[in-house]
């Protein structure tokens, strides 16, 4: 009798293990271009933020910049989802007032300028569905050369006297997109 009871107990407990290990949750591998986000202040300490944008860093990784971000046609802002602008208060982009609210951030990059755009379309993926007609600012931008290559595509803020300005660089490509009060 003692001898079922024993043969009983382990069995259950090995059923009990084997039912635990089939709910067990599998989770992805990491993400190849992992999301990122830059706001301003840039300090994690000021919570007072006036504009914040998340997005995701595709890598070069032996590719030419010309290919993942093609000259003329509208690029997402990195990878993945679209970029996604949030501004805390209306700001001026170029003579247009964006009201303060989150957006999609795309570029159209050039090879001497980039078209920086602001759609009021939320939760895109890519660039695949974008509509000139939701555009709510564009504003062209010079291209400058950075003197080191960046392999992954990086976005930062600096306070400028007039606002503040959104760095988007990759590979020797720098594009400074202004934010004005």
């Amino acid at each position: 009798m003692k001898t079922k009871s024993i043969i009983s107990t382990i069995a259950m407990a090995f059923l009990m293990l084997f039912s635990i290990n089939t709910q067990a949750q599998d989770f992805p591998k990491m993400d190849k271009s992992p999301m990122d986000a830059a706001a301003f202040p840039t300090s994690y300490k000021d919570s007072n933020k006036l504009i914040k944008i998340v997005y995701s860093r595709p890598q070069l990784k032996d590719r030419s910049l010309d290919k993942l971000a093609p000259n003329g046609e509208v690029w997402r802002t990195g990878a993945n989802e679209a970029a996604e602008l949030t501004l805390y208060t209306p700001m001026m982009l170029g003579k247009t007032k964006v009201a303060a609210g989150t957006y999609t951030f795309y570029v159209i990059p050039g090879e001497k300028e980039w078209t920086a755009i602001i759609s009021k379309d939320l939760n895109v993926w890519g660039s695949y569905f974008y509509k000139e007609g939701n555009d709510v600012a564009r504003l062209k931008v010079p291209v400058t050369k950075g003197k080191e290559s960046l392999e992954a595509f990086s976005i930062a803020f600096e306070e400028a006297k007039d606002g503040v300005h959104m760095h988007l660089g990759w590979d020797h490509v720098r594009v400074a997109v202004p934010f004005t009060k």
